[in-house]
C-alpha cells in the first residue's frame, strides 16, 4: 500500500492536490478536433460541384461515294450545338477545315448541313436526331469507300465520345 506522508498527506486530504491528466485529455480532445476539422475543410475544398459533360450515345455513318457522315443521337441528354466541337478525320489525318458546327455554308463543306448541325435548326441535339453532312472536294483527305473515319465530339473542351467506322 502506497504511503503519503507530511505536507503532500495534507494536501491530498484536503483535496488540493491537482491531476494533470484531465488537462492532458482536454488539450488532446481539442488538438484531435482541430485536425479533423482541417481535413474536412482540405476534403470539401477538393469537391468539384460543377456538372461534368452531357452523356449521349452516338451512332456514325460514313458514304464514301457521296462524301456524307451522319451521326446520330442514339440515346442519354440533349446536346447544346453551340457548345459541340466535331472533330473529323479519315483514316487518322484530321480533315483540313472541320466543321464549325452549328453552321449553313462553311469552306470544306457541301450545302448546309441536315438536323441539329444546321445553325437555321434547333440548337439542341436530342435523342433520335440525325446530323448529317457533306463533304466537299476542296477539303482534304477525301473521303472514299473503305477510308476509316473518326469523329470525336468534344462539349466545353470535354469529351463526349470518339465515334469510329468505315465508310461504305
Amino acid at each position: 500500500m502506497n504511503r503519503v506522508r507530511g505536507r503532500d498527506q495534507q494536501r491530498w486530504r484536503s483535496g488540493e492536490t491537482r491531476a494533470v491528466s484531465p488537462t492532458i485529455g482536454v488539450l488532446a480532445l481539442v488538438a484531435l478536433t482541430v485536425c479533423l476539422a482541417a481535413v474536412i475543410a482540405v476534403g470539401s475544398g477538393a469537391w468539384s460541384i460543377e456538372p461534368g459533360p452531357p452523356t449521349a450515345v452516338f451512332e456514325l455513318s460514313a458514304d464514301g461515294d457521296r462524301s456524307t457522315i451522319g451521326i446520330e443521337n442514339r440515346s442519354g441528354e440533349s446536346i447544346d450545338v453551340g457548345r459541340l466541337t466535331v472533330v473529323i478525320s479519315v483514316n487518322g489525318t484530321n480533315l483540313s477545315k472541320q466543321p464549325p458546327v452549328p453552321f449553313v455554308g462553311a469552306k470544306g463543306f457541301d450545302g448546309a448541313p441536315d438536323g441539329p448541325f444546321n445553325a437555321k435548326g434547333d440548337r439542341k441535339w436530342t435523342t433520335g436526331e440525325r446530323a448529317v453532312l457533306s463533304i466537299a472536294e476542296t477539303n482534304s483527305p477525301a473521303l472514299g469507300v473503305g477510308d476509316s473515319v473518326t469523329v470525336t465530339l468534344v462539349v466545353d473542351g470535354q469529351l463526349i465520345e470518339k465515334l469510329e467506322g468505315v465508310a461504305t
